[in-house]
C-alpha cells in the first residue's frame, strides 16, 4: 500500500463497503524505531491518497481507527504493531 507516496507493507488487508457506499480499508503493519517518526508524522495529516497497486485502486481517505502496540518506538531496534482503518471520503 502507498499512503501519500509512502510505501507500507500491509498485513491482514480487508476492504468493505459501508452502508453509505464508501469503502473502509483495514490493515496491520510493522513499524521500526527507524520509521516511527516518519509514520507518525504521516498519520497526523489524516488526509490521504491511498493507492493499492495490487487492486489497481486509488482512494481519498481519512483515519477511522488507529491503534499501536507500543507508544515509545524511540528505543533502538524496537518494533511496534500498528493497525489502521481508513475510510473513503464521500
Amino acid at each position: 500500500m502507498i499512503i501519500n507516496g509512502y510505501e507500507i507493507d500491509g498485513l491482514e488487508f480487508q476492504m468493505e463497503t459501508l452502508p453509505k457506499g464508501n469503502r473502509k480499508v483495514s490493515f496491520a503493519f510493522k513499524v521500526s524505531s527507524e520509521e516511527y517518526h516518519d509514520i507518525t508524522t504521516l498519520l497526523y495529516k489524516n488526509d490521504f491518497t491511498l493507492q493499492i497497486p495490487e487492486e489497481n485502486l486509488e482512494l481519498q481517505v481519512t483515519i477511522h481507527n488507529y491503534a499501536t502496540s507500543i507508544t515509545n518506538l524511540y528505543e533502538a531496534n524496537a518494533v511496534g504493531d500498528f493497525h489502521l482503518e481508513l475510510v473513503e471520503k464521500q
